[in-house]
């Protein structure tokens, strides 16, 4: 019954942005201008409480619990863990806004900083960090580990309501399977946004090395085509396609990414890490709390309330997904595997990538900002064309954009089917298929209602009412570490007195 609400809702929207594409971007464009106004101030409280929150577990007594039975170990190796997750997490998003971001920063700069100016490159940074570092992650961290502890410690299903279940409030616990079907319902807005940005990235890429042109037509052929790889690939289950595809995408990445700090600005990409790292975390605190209350201005709502959003739409499956390959691991070492290990690999990326495109821009007269006026999606490819060998860094951006294209998709479809199927971890096929074709439908039906502007508001639209969701899941979390390092100090005790009392003897 839980599959076939959240499946037939997803589908009246699917249905809707199609047959009446007008329509829903009007419809969707004036919820999202109430939300931002009226709820914005939410989403910014929520995430840095999560920031918080993880840096408290990780650093506290809790640390030590480990994520199953004293003797389970790690199912995958640190390397293939940490891919996993990184594809799953943002790996389309990186390459999308590596250059993008900071290039529309620049041009469009924050409030109280004047744009295409020295301050506005370094405010530019510093926001991409903030939007791509630890707030994401402790997002990601803390509803992965909220369902990891109550799988592996507590044998429960790897679902929402396992969690809220465990909390003594009656109204909560009967409101689990809403909770799960807000939990699909994010998922599926949330991943299909990604792919509908990576398929705007790849019809660009195809653009640069292959002249195909960018139209609606092209990009729901690049969709249907890869929603097809990965059904594929995640009928073949974790073991194989995702972890395969993630490891070789990761080596991938770090090769594109040397290439560019090596044929790029080098003594450049390296001082504005440095300089970058200082000021984010000189500034953090108010970045995270920034409203803009006695400006006219949308700034704030368009950027960090957008990536708030999406991410909060995204943690129910990444959570999950993390959640189902972290088994064994100890709290600190999940918490510091899936907070800190992918921020630093962002910072760097988007210091090699945002720091040259910058350089390029201000120094070399490179018209990244005019290219991220026109389509943002071209900025990437029209960096690589003033680079030596860019035509063929402009085939391993698309070949990159493509197989994280793969990865999240079937990442996805592996969590939908499981959470839509009570938590079984190896869904039927049949069920991962259903979901493959609504997601792709979803993206399909958004780039149709409005392209990236409408990708972008739905996923604001839909994440809202799951942080209230998240919100519970902290609470029973913080409970359950409480109650389980309770129990373990009581057994250490005993154990200790009856050595004492055998040496007694």
């Amino acid at each position: 019954m839980q599959m076939l609400l959240s499946a037939g809702f997803i589908l009246l929207v699917v249905l809707w942005g199609i047959l009446a594409p007008a329509n829903m971007s009007a419809v969707f464009d004036a919820m999202l201008a109430a939300l931002t106004r009226n709820f914005g101030w939410f989403y910014l409280w929520v995430v840095l409480g999560l920031v918080v929150f993880a840096g408290f577990v990780a650093f506290s007594r809790y640390g030590n619990l480990k994520l199953g039975g004293d003797d389970d170990e790690p199912e995958f190796g640190m390397g293939s863990w940490f891919a996993m997750l990184f594809a799953a997490g943002m790996g389309i998003g990186l390459v999308f806004w590596g250059v993008a971001e900071p290039i529309s920063h620049f041009a469009t700069a924050p409030p109280g900083t004047v744009e295409r100016t020295p301050e506005a490159a370094n405010a530019a940074m510093r926001y991409v960090f903030f939007h791509w570092g630890i707030h994401p992650w402790a997002v990601y961290s803390v509803v992965a580990l909220s369902i990891a502890f109550f799988q592996y410690r507590r044998a429960g299903s790897p679902l929402i309501s396992t969690v809220t279940g465990a909390l003594p409030w009656r109204p909560v616990r009967a409101m689990g399977g809403l909770f799960n079907a807000l939990a699909v319902v994010a998922t599926a807005f949330g991943v299909a946004a990604s792919l509908g940005v990576g398929a705007l990235q790849i019809n660009s890429g195809l653009q640069a090395v292959f002249g195909v042109a960018v139209s609606d037509t092209a990009e729901v052929t690049i969709i249907v085509v890869t929603a097809i790889i990965y059904m594929t690939s995640a009928v073949t289950g974790v073991d194989k396609g995702i972890r395969y595809l993630s490891n070789f995408n990761m080596g991938l990445a770090g090769l594109l990414a040397l290439a560019v700090f090596l044929l790029g600005p080098t003594v450049a990409i390296i001082d504005t890490l440095t300089n970058t790292l200082g000021s984010y975390l000189s500034e953090v605190i108010r970045m995270s709390l920034r409203a803009t209350p006695f400006r006219a201005s949308t700034w704030v709502g368009s950027w960090t309330v957008f990536y708030w959003a999406w991410w909060i739409s995204w943690s129910p499956f990444v959570g999950l997904f993390i959640a189902r390959v972290s088994r064994g691991r100890t709290v600190r070492e999940f918490i510091l595997g899936t907070v800190l290990a992918p921020s630093l690999a962002a910072f760097l990326w988007f210091s090699i990538f945002g720091g040259t495109a910058l350089h390029m821009e201000i120094w070399q007269h490179v018209p990244l900002a005019d290219a991220v006026k026109a389509d943002v999606a071209t900025a990437l490819f029209t960096m690589f064309d003033a680079m030596p060998f860019g035509g063929i860094m402009s085939v391993v951006a698309t070949l990159l954009v493509f197989v994280f294209f793969v990865t999240s998709g079937d990442s996805a479809v592996l969590v939908l089917g499981m959470m839509s199927t009570s938590g079984n971890p190896n869904p039927p096929r049949w069920v991962k298929i259903v979901w493959g074709v609504l997601v792709a439908g979803i993206a399909i039906s958004l780039l149709l209602a409005g392209g990236l502007k409408a990708v972008q508001t739905a996923t604001i639209l839909f994440a809202l009412p799951f942080a209230i969701v998240i919100v519970l899941m902290v609470i029973s979390l913080w409970r359950a570490l409480a109650e389980d390092w309770r129990d373990e100090a009581r057994r250490e005790r005993e154990l200790r007195r009856r050595v004492r009392e055998m040496m007694a003897k």
